[in-house]
């Protein structure tokens, strides 16, 4: 098991998913505690890296593509200070970071996890009944609609029109957008066979967002809502499945060779036991890098 704990955040590892829980101190935004404890299973992920600075370093996780529901419906906005796969790291945490960023490649690399895109959500995305209020709105989810309510700061025609509520299965799309410059945020839901290409601030199925602390927190409701839609990348399911003359049954596959498998889990329980060894202070960093090189050239 490898673990970090900063100021921060506590990130630990323990072969087969990062546990990432958000630290107590100020600095850490809004959006990230409210979010809570994420959990991440190795099959998500396509990269680690370490970054250092002379004061700080960050630590940094990337997710396959279409792995997380959160930054599929954020689209790569959220800014450094929100985003839960990011751990600043205080500079006599150096050689804890390496050592993480290790672990987990380690593990990338013999458990043979691709890096490619997913065709389905490996993180549940954020828990339901939920509710913001940012903009000129409240957004509330329950896991079957959304609603939405109007502030008194919201423009007459979304006043006039009143509270939206919008069936999960009305809606084709959601997306937030954070504030940038001059330029308003917002989060907004595409409804079937109703689009609109109105500015949010008159959208009936927006919400604005003007720049305000809570405003990130509308993407916690814009990720429940993305992982209980239809994943983009999913296939459609064949109306039938069975065989015909002009689609013939594919062949099986061929049986894995169980010879291989065997020793790829011996390799792998062996290079596990040398990490408790050298945690434990049996073995020294030499040693220890040394028959970790052997076992990987092995694999």
């Amino acid at each position: 098991m490898a673990e970090i704990i900063q100021k921060d955040g506590t990130w630990v590892f323990d072969g087969d998913a990062l546990r990432l829980t958000p630290g107590r101190d100020k600095n850490v935004s809004l959006l990230r505690r409210e979010l809570g404890e994420l959990l991440v299973p190795l099959a998500a992920l396509a990269g680690v890296s370490f970054e250092q600075g002379k004061k700080s370093g960050r630590l940094r996780l990337r997710l396959r593509d279409g792995a997380d529901p959160l930054l599929h419906a954020t689209g790569g906005r959220l800014t450094e200070p929100h985003d839960p796969y990011q751990l600043l790291v205080e500079s006599d945490r150096y050689g804890v970071a390496e050592y993480f960023v290790d672990e987990v490649r380690n593990a990338l690399l013999l458990d043979q996890v691709p890096s490619g895109p997913v065709d389905a959500y490996l993180l549940p995305g954020p828990s339901v009944p939920l509710s913001v209020s940012a903009g000129d709105g409240v957004a509330s989810f329950d896991g079957e609609r959304v609603r939405l309510e109007w502030k008194w700061q919201a423009e007459d025609s979304k006043s006039a029109a009143g509270p939206r509520t919008l069936p999960l299965a009305d809606i084709v799309a959601v997306e937030w957008q954070p504030t940038v410059g001059l330029e308003n945020g917002h989060l907004r839901f595409t409804v079937r066979a109703a689009p609109s290409k109105v500015p949010p601030k008159y959208d009936p199925n927006a919400v604005e967002l003007w720049g305000f602390k809570k405003d990130p927190l509308m993407a916690l409701v814009a990720a429940a809502v993305q992982a209980r839609l239809p994943h983009p990348a999913a296939r459609p399911a064949l109306e039938d499945a069975g065989p015909s003359e002009e689609s013939p049954a594919p062949a099986p596959a061929p049986a894995p060779a169980p010879a291989a498998e065997d020793d790829h889990d011996a390799l792998l329980r062996r290079l596990r036991e040398l990490g408790e060894l050298h945690r434990s202070g049996v073995l020294t960093d030499e040693e220890f890098t040394l028959a970790k090189q052997a076992i990987l050239k092995r694999m």
